[in-house]
């Protein structure tokens, strides 16, 4: 029988998303960056103050995002700009097609800019849908990082 999603408990939702983030952590521990190193994915450091590679997981969908988030607006602009200058070559390490949004909000509404590709109709809660998620995860964070470790010098300037 499968467990409705709503009907979980703060406690119960809490747990399996922990137990999610773990597994996923634990997966992706196996996997060395593009220079050989082992790194923490979940946690990834772009080293540049303001640039940040994120995942998110929901009740009903699976994310990876580059977040532009500079506490300087003018910083923010700029690294957004040297993104653009860069848009066909991540593309070409990325492959998909990913949402550039230049005034985007965090879950806090803090203004940030984005660019994401997000997987629909997945869930955190269904184990079943874990496989998927994480498939989908590991190959877009790993190509990000591939482009990262490639072309992180034109963006140092910013640190």
């Amino acid at each position: 029988m499968r467990k409705r999603i709503d009907l979980y408990s703060k406690e119960e939702a809490y747990q399996k998303k922990k137990d999610f983030w773990i597994s996923y952590g634990s997966y992706m521990k196996l996997q060395k960056n593009a220079e050989g190193e082992s790194i923490n994915w979940i946690n990834y450091k772009t080293g540049v103050k303001g640039i940040y590679f994120r995942s998110n997981v929901d009740r009903k969908f699976a994310e990876v995002y580059v977040q532009i988030d500079h506490p300087d607006p003018d910083f923010n602009h700029l690294i957004w700009e040297q993104f653009e200058e860069y848009e066909i070559v991540l593309k070409s390490y990325v492959g998909d097609e990913w949402v550039w949004t230049k005034d985007d909000y965090d879950e806090d509404g803090k203004a940030i800019s984005t660019i994401k590709i997000r997987l629909e109709n997945v869930s955190i809660f269904r184990d079943s849908d874990w496989p998927t998620i994480i498939s989908f995860l590991k190959e877009r964070m790993m190509n990000l990082d591939e482009f990262w470790v490639d072309h992180k010098e034109s963006f140092e300037i910013f640190k």
